[in-house]
């Protein structure tokens, strides 16, 4: 890892992270520990994290970890927690701990349905639940959301994935009108992205259609320096919402 940024916005903010396993949230993790902030990461693998955490410490960045369902509401609770006990503080909660088992709905995947809302829905209404009112307390707080272009328009098989998305951009601007005290919102809304994210699918005509798509993603990093610009604005610019996709793509779902 290299050496911290002098990122004046960033340095020293207490950020935490859902979902940093993999993908976007582990490539968020390291881009903010490089440029001084102290993460604290959750996820529900916790080897994954361990070793994350580890290689942050090595190159010189602060992290802690706990293993995190956000489906589980104390979970979410305990992670918030572990971040103020450990910084004495929350600065930045980043919402993106996320499922994407796409399907026909006359597949009737039902349970896949319920994990699609318990993680994107629910998952994100706890986490705000959770660090919302430390942020309101302190008077100063930053959540980022993970939306993602099917939260703007609806593609075959993404019908529920897409209604959860929808759901997440309703909430977060929802917040942002509510919000007072210097709480900052921000909606990230990635296109294909390099991931583990669509592993989940268990549709095999889906996976075949996502697995071409993939091809075109775009490094989980590009998300994570999107995320870090929008932390490291002055306190008085909220940037409400970024969509960042491929160049070029011939997909919808880019």
């Amino acid at each position: 890892m290299s050496g911290f940024q002098n990122k004046a916005g960033v340095v020293g903010k207490v950020v935490v992270i859902t979902g940093a396993s993999s993908g976007i949230g582990e490539a968020t993790a390291r881009l903010l520990a490089q440029n001084g902030a102290n993460v604290v990461v959750g996820a529900r693998r916790t080897e994954r994290l361990e070793s994350l955490v580890a290689e942050i410490r090595a190159g010189g960045g602060t992290a802690e970890h706990l293993a995190t369902d956000v489906a589980n509401r104390a979970d979410v609770e305990a992670l918030v927690e572990r971040a103020k006990t450990a910084y004495g503080r929350v600065d930045v909660l980043i919402n993106n701990a996320g499922v994407m088992p796409l399907s026909r709905l006359d597949e009737l995947k039902v349970d896949e349905w319920d994990r699609m809302i318990d993680v994107n829905i629910k998952g994100t209404l706890y986490g705000i639940a959770a660090a919302l009112p430390s942020m309101q307390e302190q008077g100063a707080g930053h959540i980022i959301n993970i939306a993602s272009t099917g939260g703007h328009s609806v593609v075959q098989t993404g019908a529920v994935y897409c209604a959860t998305k929808f759901a997440v951009r309703a909430i977060s601007e929802g917040l942002r009108l509510e919000s007072e005290r210097g709480v900052r919102v921000t909606i990230i809304s990635p296109g294909i992205t390099e991931s583990e994210l669509s592993n989940s699918i268990t549709s095999e005509e889906t996976k075949k259609m996502i697995d071409g798509a993939r091809a075109i993603g775009i490094p989980a990093e590009s998300i994570a320096r999107a995320i870090l610009f929008a932390i490291e604005q002055p306190a008085d610019v909220d940037v409400s919402e970024m969509i960042v996709r491929p160049a070029v793509s011939t997909f919808s779902w880019a």
